[in-house]
């Protein structure tokens, strides 16, 4: 059975007809987001980790009809034309990103941490490291044993405390 659903992708507005069955990160993969990867099919691995109205889903187990009337940011939303978003450019920078495969769920995760933990950061407190392993707990990596993606997340948020403490200083 065919359903008719409007939703944001990357800020752009789609209408799309979907099969009633098919999971979000299918949709998004035939519509050419081809970032989130099926790692596992039961939502466990993360790889397929895209944003719902800025909280990270796993697009694997989320029926597409589900986001009817939702904005979703994926991996190609992050970037702004050839320029990395910050996020990205930390994750190479620290050397986060070996075989890449899990990379694109990581780096929505992080994306989702710095607006969630934005206040703490506005006070110019990094979040622990401990907080930064157990909020990307859900994001599996087989090969970077995690030390650059914590590297990765600690340098996001260590910029942005520059960022925000910058404007005072003038």
């Amino acid at each position: 059975m065919k359903r008719i659903i409007s939703l944001e992708i990357n800020g752009k507005p789609v209408e799309l007809t979907v099969d009633i069955r098919q999971s979000l990160l299918e949709v998004l993969r035939e519509q050419g987001f081809t970032g989130a990867k099926e790692g596992c099919g039961v939502g466990e691995c993360g790889a397929c980790t895209v944003l719902i109205d800025g909280l990270p889903i796993d697009s694997c187990i989320s029926l597409a009809v589900w986001a009817e009337g939702k904005k979703i940011e994926t991996i190609e939303g992050q970037a702004k034309g050839e320029r990395l978003s910050k996020v990205q450019q930390a994750y190479a920078d620290t050397g986060a990103v070996q075989c890449g495969y899990c990379t694109p769920g990581l780096v929505m995760k992080t994306t989702e941490f710095l607006e969630t933990h934005k206040d703490q950061l506005a006070k110019g407190e990094m979040p622990d490291r401990q907080v930064i392993r157990k909020e990307h707990s859900g994001n599996l990596c087989r090969c970077t044993g995690y030390q650059g993606v914590v590297d990765a997340v600690e340098s996001c948020c260590k910029s942005l405390i520059s960022e925000i403490s910058e404007p005072e200083a003038k």
